[in-house]
């Protein structure tokens, strides 16, 4: 650990200077670090360089060494909720680029300026708390939507159960261990905004790490004790006459029980059911097959002949790990996805990262805005949708048509040797229509190898030795692996949940799932999903912090009720309405919603109905507390 001021000199060429330039400010007090020639100049899909010349750079690191030194000997921070115009330079500052009013408060929030955050439950009044202990919540799923509604109903002091089919808590990240999985959003954004993880290995850490995080954070909060593992939550019905929820739960041997809540709130994500692909002869093949989200650890696949039916996300993460290992590789492709260039993907975090992250206050809030702002507000003019473009259905802008060319240049400077690949990795749609991967230069490597062949032809069939593609050639192989992704549009299918007068969920939706907010529905009281529909984020951030606002709005609803007396609500349908012809109307004017695009992100009927259409700052506005006005509220009596 650094303990001279040369030292701490030293370990500072690991950081993001402006990040620190701005913890700077209110550790010294001195707005000077935000000299206008130290602004940096970003590119956009690098890493972070600043454009500060290394002289200047010299300077900066050794003048924060000095304030860093002393702060770590007792000296006070000097200016720890800075005004509002201080915080204005400081957010253009660490951007590079004047960034909008309307995001002071949210950034005075994230930073926890004013000693809370709105994310806190605020449960304070006797008569408050003692209606919240009276209530009763259900959640369903234990990863990471789940723990957080957990910590933050106890938080309030509402009891609740959370149950979760598996046998520990995290979800995804307990479920999908395929060679090579990992977040693809980088870790200081993706955790919670309340508990930070300064040692993180990796800047996108591999699966058991992600895990482990999860765990810590289970055992930390003592969730445990709340959960019920390896119990499956088979339906939920509304109760008029006594407005609760009667849920039947089966537990792994089989025996089922019913218990009630007064609201039932499902985390269960929008990708957590393996989708297959329709193709004939679907189950006829004779050697292990299996889907990438459930990997058979079983299965040796060293020196076997391997077929990968699927290019998504989690292909593009298990091909490189296998490809050394196997025999042959036959890798079908249907549609390319497009790869954004991160060269640290598989980097570790310097350890003089790991150190300014956890002695330097504030660094690591700026740092995560950093995060924020050039992997998501700051990128999503580049896939906004011009409607005057004439310039083809391969781009929606000019800036989109630009960010196309830097892709199609990484592509094309990766393949000198092999120009045969560069028009089947190529995507004819626009950047940001679909799902973006990122990468390192492993995908395209690994499709070099001599072992590997990259098929684009369509699979007729599947047979007992393999698959049949469209031009009659037989492709013989001794596992078959499907990359095919989720069954996305298909929200809640393996729950039966019944609202006011027996309505079915699912047939009220009749397969087109919408929401208000993507938390409630109406005629479905006191039922809240996190991470439902219209709630996706494409090239905007890290799905933690829209679970983070969804659970402090429903947070927020179960208080109103507690302070009004309702047993119930439900949004107006009008209200309902309203919201989802919006975003409807804002969906079509991004690259996702261009009518010349299909992907997971638009259902059977064609309607993106995974999406949020706005900016993260919106869903932080409109998620801050649940208005009144939008809702019925019913008291008991009422409602029987």
């Amino acid at each position: 650990m650094p303990q001279t001021v040369a030292q701490i000199e030293e370990t500072l060429k690991d950081a993001h200077l402006p990040a620190l330039m701005c913890a700077m400010v209110q550790m010294t007090g001195d707005a000077d670090w935000l000299k206008s020639e130290w602004t940096p100049v970003y590119n956009p899909l690098s890493r972070g360089d600043t454009g500060i010349p290394e002289a200047e750079q010299a300077k900066i690191r050794k003048r924060a060494a000095a304030a860093i030194h002393a702060h770590l000997e007792g000296r006070p921070l000097a200016l720890q909720a800075p005004p509002t115009e201080t915080i204005r330079r400081q957010m253009d500052f660490v951007a590079g680029a004047e960034i909008p009013e309307q995001y002071v408060d949210f950034l005075v929030d994230e930073l926890v300026l004013k000693g809370r955050s709105s994310k806190d439950p605020h449960f304070e009044a006797p008569k408050l708390q003692d209606a919240a202990r009276r209530l009763k919540v259900l959640v369903v799923g234990a990863g990471m939507s789940g723990l957080l509604t957990g910590i933050r109903l106890a938080q309030a002091g509402v009891p609740f159960e959370i149950v979760d089919k598996n046998a520990d808590v995290g979800g995804t990240w307990y479920e999908n261990t395929y060679p090579g999985c990992r977040v693809d959003n980088s870790n200081h954004m993706y955790s919670y905004s309340f508990e930070p993880n300064h040692a993180w290995p990796q800047h996108f850490s591999p699966q058991p790490v992600l895990l482990q995080y999860f765990q810590g954070i289970a055992q930390k909060y003592d969730l445990k004790k709340h959960i019920r593992f390896e119990t499956l939550v088979e339906t939920v019905a509304w109760d008029e006459a006594r407005s609760v929820w009667r849920a039947t739960l089966k537990g792994k041997d089989g025996k089922t029980e019913v218990v009630e809540a007064n609201a039932v709130v499902t985390a269960v994500g929008q990708l957590n059911r393996p989708r297959f692909p329709d193709i004939e002869g679907m189950g006829s093949f004779e050697g292990p097959a299996f889907h990438s989200a459930e990997w058979r650890h079983d299965v040796d696949l060293k020196g076997k002949r391997v077929i990968v039916i699927g290019t998504g996300a989690s292909a593009y993460q298990f091909v490189p790990e296998i490809a050394p290992d196997v025999a042959n590789l036959k890798v079908f492709q249907r549609n390319p996805p497009w790869a954004l260039p991160v060269p640290h993907y598989h980097e570790d975090v310097p350890e003089g990262m790991k150190w300014t992250l956890e002695h330097v206050p504030y660094y690591d809030k700026w740092y995560r805005f950093w995060l924020f702002w050039m992997t998501t507000e700051g990128f999503l003019p580049m896939v906004k949708s011009d409607p005057q473009w004439n310039g083809g259905p391969g781009a929606v802008s000019e800036m989109n048509a630009g960010l196309r060319d830097m892709a199609i240049a990484g592509f094309a400077a990766q393949l000198a040797e092999r120009p045969d690949l560069l028009p089947k990795v190529t995507p004819d749609y626009p950047v940001g229509g679909k799902r973006a991967v990122l990468d390192n230069g492993v995908w395209l490597g690994a499709l070099k190898r001599d072992n590997v062949e990259l098929i684009t032809d369509g699979i007729v069939r599947i047979t007992p030795k393999g698959v049949v593609t469209a031009d009659g050639q037989a492709h013989e192989a001794d596992v078959l692996i499907y990359g095919t992704g989720f069954q996305a549009s298909n929200f809640l299918s393996f729950l039966k949940i019944r609202g006011r007068g027996g309505q079915d969920l699912h047939e009220a939706w009749g397969g087109d799932a919408r929401a208000y907010l993507g938390i409630t529905h109406p005629r479905f009281p006191n039922l809240f999903t996190i991470y439902g529909p219209n709630t996706n984020i494409v090239v905007n951030g890290s799905i933690i912090f829209f679970s983070e606002c969804a659970v402090r709005y429903i947070v927020g609803a179960l208080k109103l009720l507690a302070e009004t007396g309702a047993a119930a609500m439900e949004p107006k349908q009008a209200v309902y309405d309203d919201f989802n012809r919006r975003v409807d109307e804002a969906n079509a004017g991004w690259a996702w919603g261009s009518p010349h695009v299909s992907s997971w992100y638009k259902n059977q009927f064609g309607r993106v109905s995974q999406n949020w259409p706005f900016g993260l700052i919106d869903y932080w506005k409109a998620t801050l507390e649940p208005n009144p006005d939008d809702f019925v509220l019913e008291k008991a009596h009422e409602a029987a």
